[in-house]
């Protein structure tokens, strides 16, 4: 059975790597949680208001979902720095379970239904993933 061994692992050999891992992370996530921050406020009837909350959904839809692939694939890459301790890292679980929640919302009721709920629903998820990802180093 082969066992995995993170210090082979190049974001941990790498004084580098891991750092600029993480940078990328977080800026694909603030970059999509920004773009749907936009639709979001629009919702709430603040800012953009020269467009409809749907056509601001189908200008930024594509770049979502580039930042969420950037977001995804850097976070597996950071996952692959040190798995055993992500997997019994209690806001790293809440955090994955937040963002298939916030994926599916964003994906089903955000893109069809337009309101003030909705919105709210949504910056609390998405907010929430940001703070569960915060809390990951201290747990």
């Amino acid at each position: 059975m082969l066992a995995y061994d993170p210090a082979t692992n190049p974001l941990n050999t790498n004084e580098w790597a891991f750092p600029l891992c993480e940078c990328v992370h977080i800026a694909a996530f603030a970059f999509s949680i920004g773009m749907i921050g936009l639709v979001d406020l629009r919702m709430l009837g603040l800012g953009l208001t020269n467009r409809s909350a749907a056509q601001l959904m189908r200008d930024t839809e594509i770049w979502i979902l580039l930042g969420l692939i950037a977001v995804i694939t850097s976070g597996l890459a950071i996952f692959t720095s040190d798995p055993v301790h992500y997997l019994h890292n209690g806001a790293f679980q809440f955090k994955m379970l937040a963002l298939v929640v916030a994926i599916l919302f964003h994906y089903t009721i955000h893109r069809r239904v337009n309101g003030a709920a909705v919105a709210i629903v949504s910056i609390a998820l998405w907010c929430s993933l940001v703070l569960a990802g915060v809390f990951i180093g201290f747990l």
